[in-house]
């Protein structure tokens, strides 16, 4: 089986998304590092739609990058929908604040500069819907940081969760770090999960 064929054929088979985050893809492309760290139509348009099912009113990304992830999860948010964005590239938050400011769901994300672990210090939950897609060497982490602010029934997406096939033989640090959170979240009877592959690896969690 030709997996880029069938990824492709999925794309193709997805609705696509807003004409303004088709220009944040292609300017993301001409004007940042690093183009590849894009969620992408699939992922994308599945986080809007997960966020339009689940109706959360407090959500959490860590990882925002150019934001696209953060306009897809926005766009499917209720009106009164707040989400908290953790970046650590002034760049990339200017840039994607230029985004934001010319969306209809701009003005429901707030884009925090700094750490993730330090910004989730600072929050007080109850948070609905938490994206992880950042630092792969932090995976487990953010995770159990999370966790205790997410209420139940709260969703949690974690994004590379397959990391290019790396977690089957586990070598470096980031590696190491994706495999042994997937294994947690496994054993955890505080949530229920399904763990898919969707692109590289979406693991959908449900706190209890």
């Amino acid at each position: 089986m030709d997996h880029d064929a069938i990824d492709n054929y999925c794309v193709e088979t997805t609705q696509p998304e807003p004409d303004l985050l088709l220009e944040l893809v292609d300017k993301t492309y001409t004007d940042m590092g690093y183009p590849n760290k894009l969620s992408g139509r699939t992922i994308g348009r599945a986080l809007k739609l997960l966020a339009k099912i689940h109706q959360p009113k407090n959500a959490l990304e860590i990882g925002m990058f150019t934001g696209y992830s953060a306009l897809s999860i926005a766009e499917g948010m209720p009106e009164d929908g707040k989400l908290i964005c953790c970046e650590t590239n002034p760049r990339a938050i200017e840039f994607a604040q230029s985004f934001f400011d010319r969306s209809p769901f701009g003005n429901k994300i707030t884009p925090i500069f700094g750490p993730a672990l330090e910004t989730i210090q600072t929050l007080e939950g109850p948070l609905d819907f938490v994206f992880i897609d950042a630092d792969k060497r932090n995976y487990l982490n953010y995770y159990e940081a999370v966790l205790p602010l997410v209420r139940s029934g709260g969703l949690i997406v974690i994004d590379n969760s397959i990391w290019q096939g790396r977690v089957l033989s586990p070598e470096e640090n980031s590696d190491i770090a994706v495999d042994a959170m997937n294994k947690r979240i496994a054993e955890d009877p505080r949530v229920e999960n399904v763990h898919l592959h969707v692109r590289d690896g979406l693991n959908l969690v449900i706190k209890l």
